[in-house]
């Protein structure tokens, strides 16, 4: 078992050789868990433990900038448009905001800001502190002062365009007055009142229709109606508290451009102050939560933002949220009910879970029967270092358990009720054989920290059918290919069938489908039970329709372990083109060559994903099948926009040795701001190195391979007034 002391050591007692040592396990260990949610959906620790670790990587970083690997955790935001609307492409990004859920969390996050900001200890930018609204954000673009188009999230950089029925939500003006600028993006949270909802379900239960578990999915699904008439029946309302594009400032600070906002008519929250002290963000904080319950709305935190807009913008984003804001969440809600017995489901990359089946309770508003159990160790009280969690107690059928569930998150048990275990029930036996498939079931040993793997993993690969159908769902699931009337339903009828003419046993076989049933003769596909000519006609027409596919999109349906939809935008936005990744991730198979080192350089990929990628292209029968699918889909090359004006756009710059004018973190963001892309190690492919004092490899190698070097100074004259 590897040692984990260094993780309860505080950072300012860390020497320099442990922080190297704290940094490489908080680097493996965030890896870990960013598959097991990313790539299967399958997380064993909670959000919570999951920013704590983030935190504490963060905060060696910031103490030992010259050890920041880089593997180090980077960024992740909501999910891409469904298909069922026009798309909308945000002029800027949606982001989401990282989570806080402790009062101490609120201390580190203005600790951060402090430092990137290199204020005294003892100053704090005066902030923002509003309840943060259950609902579905929402982008409203005024032209001319006009509402010309109204979009969700999607997924933070294209969304549904729900023109039509926004217009129908009493809150939103379809007119701003002669103050406003000619182009305006108000941007908030649409939700339903508490007693609408309410009085909605009584209305739907005595119609016939569908009664929805909570707020916040019938506002959800009022506002993505696709006739509009339906959604103006609903009592959808609305909060305005952020902005987008504008064609010119509306104020100096967040507080006062909410405040124009309420002028033009745009509700927007009583709740919201202004705070000079981190106490006052706390004190604030609890308040709002001693009175959630008499509010008519849900609500499930509080978020912080910096008030002083131009420090907002010197802050900037990480990939996945803005620097100057964060969301202080409510504890997570509980319940308690009996484990009736526990499943084992096999994933798609051969993973062996426990599912809790549970007798049904209700948990926040909604109705919970399934429960995660993580792990073998999880169900036998260990955390993945081995070390106890409930105090030792494992989890038996039959247990009374205790239920949690945190927003969207999946519900899991937490705890056991001892004194309500049956007599008889005996501690549980995690299989070793594939239920699926019958293959040995083994753990894996993680070459970098000697743990064995929190997953058993089932050895079987292609001739599993579990692994076969799962990797098939993915394909054509939502976020991957997205191929409208190819659900899980019909994946599983495609792969069980009897007939070569109609199976669908590989990716390139769904795209093979139409020329394969006419080849059948009699036994057509409309003939069969469950289908039908229009039917049959509509998923042929979307199969059709998806033969052109985003790179992106195209890496992540491949079901490659490790590589989630974020790790799938960072290769195709490095390689660019399908053709140019292949070749450099065969030729990466040898840790020696160039493409090894640029595949290294690459900023947020680290060694797991990196050897995981490279293991995938291989193996002979993955590009084969590649090779097979590549026959029948059209794969669009990764073109990012580029800012044209910038003396960087387009070049790929490092930063090395300590920078006494900004730190480290502002001159990425700038740099990348700017067009630029921002690599953790100089190969050839480096155009520009920005050298601070005391660079050190670094700097030799950019001489050596003779890359254009310049220091803090010239940096900074170089972007001077962009």
């Amino acid at each position: 078992m590897a040692d984990n002391s260094l993780a309860l050591k505080p950072v300012d007692e860390l020497t320099f050789e442990e922080a190297a040592a704290e940094l490489a396990r908080l680097a493996a260990e965030i890896a870990h868990h960013d598959a097991l949610y990313h790539g299967e959906d399958a997380p064993e620790i909670s959000d919570a433990a999951y920013d704590a670790l983030r935190a504490r990587n963060l905060a060696v970083e910031t103490r030992f900038p010259d050890l920041v690997r880089d593997d180090s955790p980077s960024r992740r935001v909501g999910a891409e448009p469904s298909g069922a609307f026009d798309e909308v492409r945000h002029v800027r990004p949606m982001l989401s905001l990282d989570n806080l859920f402790k009062d101490a969390d609120v201390v580190d996050f203005v600790d951060t800001i402090r430092r990137f900001l290199g204020l005294a200890a003892d100053e704090m930018p005066v902030m923002t502190a509003e309840p943060k609204i259950d609902g579905l954000s929402l982008s409203i673009r005024y032209v001319g002062r006009r509402l010309e188009v109204a979009a969700t999230r999607g997924d933070g950089f294209t969304g549904e365009n729900v023109t039509a029925n926004v217009r129908t939500i009493a809150d939103v003006p379809q007119l701003l007055p002669a103050d406003a600028p000619d182009v305006v993006e108000v941007r908030g949270e649409v939700y339903m009142a508490r007693p609408d909802f309410f009085a909605l379900n009584e209305r739907m239960r005595a119609e016939g229709g569908k009664v929805f578990a909570n707020p916040r999915n019938a506002a959800a699904g009022s506002l993505r109606q696709l006739d509009p008439e339906v959604t103006a029946k609903r009592p959808l309302r609305f909060f305005a508290y952020a902005w987008g594009d504008l064609s010119a400032p509306l104020a100096a600070t967040q507080y006062d451009t909410v405040r124009r906002f309420a002028d033009w008519g745009f509700p927007v929250n009583p709740r919201m102050v202004r705070c000079a002290s981190v106490a006052d963000l706390i004190a604030h904080y609890h308040g709002i939560e001693a009175d959630r319950a008499a509010l008519d709305y849900d609500i499930d935190g509080v978020v912080y933002k910096v008030d002083d807009l131009a420090l907002q913008e010197r802050l900037g984003f990480r990939s996945r949220s803005p620097r100057w804001a964060t969301a202080h969440k409510f504890p997570a809600e509980k319940a308690f009910t009996v484990l009736r017995d526990i499943e084992i489901q096999v994933g798609r990359t051969g993973s062996l879970t426990p599912v809790a089946k549970l007798e049904p309770v209700t948990v926040g508003g909604v109705v919970v029967s399934n429960a995660t159990l993580h792990n073998e160790d999880y169900i036998r009280g260990l955390d993945q270092s081995g070390l106890p969690i409930r105090e030792g107690r494992d989890i038996r059928v039959g247990d009374t358990v205790i239920v949690q569930r945190a927003g969207d998150v999946i519900p899991q048990i937490v705890d056991v009720v001892l004194e309500k275990r049956p007599a008889d029930a005996e501690p549980y036996r995690f299989p070793d054989v594939c239920p699926a498939c019958g293959s040995h079931a083994v753990r894996e040993q993680n070459e970098k920290t000697g743990r064995l793997d929190a997953r058993r993993r089932c050895t079987g690969g292609l001739v599993c059918p579990a692994q076969q159908v799962e990797k098939l769902k993915h394909f054509a699931s939502r976020n991957a290919f997205d191929i409208e009337g190819l659900g899980d339903r019909q994946i599983e009828f495609f792969h069980a069938v009897d007939d070569p003419n109609l199976w669908i046993r590989t990716p390139a076989d769904i795209f093979t489908l139409k020329r394969r049933e006419e080849a059948g003769g009699i036994r057509r596909l409309q003939n069969i039970p469950g289908f039908g000519a229009v039917s049959v006609r509509n998923l042929f027409a979307a199969i059709d329709a998806r033969r052109t596919i985003a790179l992106h999109r195209f890496v992540f349906a491949l079901g490659i372990r490790h590589v989630g939809e974020q790790n799938a935008k960072l290769l195709a936005r490095a390689y660019g083109t399908w053709e140019h990744l292949q070749e450099a991730m065969i030729a990466a198979a040898d840790p020696a060559s160039d493409a090894r080192r640029e595949f290294d350089a690459v900023d947020g990929i680290g060694d797991v994903v990196a050897n995981a990628v490279i293991t995938f292209f291989a193996e002979a029968h993955n590009r084969e099948a590649v090779a097979a699918l590549l026959a029948e889909v059209t794969v669009e090359p990764d073109v990012p926009p580029v800012a044209t004006d910038s003396p960087v756009a387009g070049k790929t710059v490092v930063f090395t040795g300590t920078l006494d004018k900004m730190t480290r973190d502002e001159a990425k963001a700038t740099a990348e701001r700017l067009g630029a892309k921002v690599a953790g190690s100089v190969s050839k492919k480096t155009d520009l190195v920005v050298a601070g004092r005391d660079a050190g490899s670094k700097l030799a190698k950019a001489t050596e391979l003779g890359i254009a070097v310049i220091d803090e100074d010239g940096w900074l004259a170089m972007i001077r007034g962009l």
